[in-house]
């Protein structure tokens, strides 16, 4: 299947343009319409290895990004946001129109991606073997997931769970890692030869920066992986690493409360979920190093079987 970067920056400016750029994001297709040429970058950058179909096929999601016309155009320039005609977020800052692509990609999955139990949190795996890493901001989760897929772990996501609602397993959807503030450097000299787009500061969760996902997580997007444990990261300035497990029932309240669409499923969400949490170990994780925490997660999944 033809990808972004095969489609070089001419024909992608012309598809977002035009007809549509059909972006495939793992089980998801989505139709990205802008005229924003910084954004046309980012995904150029960030979504290079990514297929792309031909137009006029079917498109789960239709996103329109767009700078508007008129004073606005000169004047604090802004970015507009609608899908399918309708307009959930304010305007931004033009100079956040890439974090805004993410945020809305993040929007159309859980708003409408009703066949899947939809958790917030980072998944990754290793020997078959994934780890559901729910955690509120400012927890390391995104930095813990960034490092873990630098260190050869596979992105099944940092953002959105899937969760199939038939046996429990982890439908991927990797997408590039979204990183705040010091996490930034923190991942660029935990990883030097990860690609970064430009950080974006002023947003409303500070500066933003989106580190691109491994070719190989995204070549292997249609693989599922089944869950063996779901941790609860807690970042904390020169703590010692330490896990304290948690029983099932904890493990399973705390999840269903980060879930998007538990209650929206009912009985359909509580057989997925309780599918997930009889499967895995529920454990609390505090750290300060990367390399200790990375040594951990290798020995939740033991050696390749």
């Amino acid at each position: 299947m033809l990808t972004v970067s095969a489609l070089g920056p001419v024909q992608l400016q012309a598809r977002l343009h035009g007809a549509g750029l059909d972006l495939v994001t793992g089980p998801f297709t989505t139709r990205v319409y802008s005229n924003i040429p910084h954004l046309a970058k980012g995904i150029s950058l960030l979504y290079g290895d990514y297929p792309v179909q031909e137009a006029g096929g079917f498109a789960d999601f239709h996103v329109n990004l767009r700078q508007p016309g008129g004073l606005r155009r000169w004047f604090r320039p802004q970015a507009r946001f609608d899908q399918d005609g309708l307009t959930p977020f304010k305007p931004l800052p033009l100079a956040h129109a890439y974090p805004m692509f993410e945020w809305v990609l993040n929007w159309c999955v859980a708003n409408r991606a009703h066949r899947y139990l939809i958790v917030h949190a980072a998944v990754v795996e290793k020997h078959g073997r994934a780890v559901i890493l729910p955690a509120p901001p400012g927890s390391g989760k995104s930095t813990l997931c960034a490092a873990l897929v630098c260190r050869g772990w596979r992105l099944l996501s940092d953002e959105l769970t899937l969760i199939r609602q038939d046996d429990g397993s982890v439908v991927p959807l990797p997408r590039p890692v979204s990183l705040k503030n010091a996490s930034i450097d923190v991942i660029r000299a935990f990883a030097p030869d990860a690609v970064f787009g430009p950080p974006v500061a002023g947003t409303e969760k500070g500066t933003i920066g989106h580190m691109r996902a491994p070719a190989a997580s995204v070549v292997r997007a249609a693989e599922p992986a089944h869950p063996v444990a779901v941790v609860f990261p807690r970042y904390q300035a020169g703590a010692a690493t330490t896990l304290a497990p948690l029983s099932k029932a904890q493990t399973f309240m705390r999840v269903a409360d980060n879930a998007f669409n538990y209650t929206v499923l009912g009985e359909r969400g509580f057989a997925a979920l309780a599918a997930v949490i009889d499967a895995s170990e529920g454990i609390e994780f505090a750290y300060s190093s990367l390399d200790e925490a990375m040594t951990v997660f290798d020995g939740l999944v033991g050696e390749a079987v």
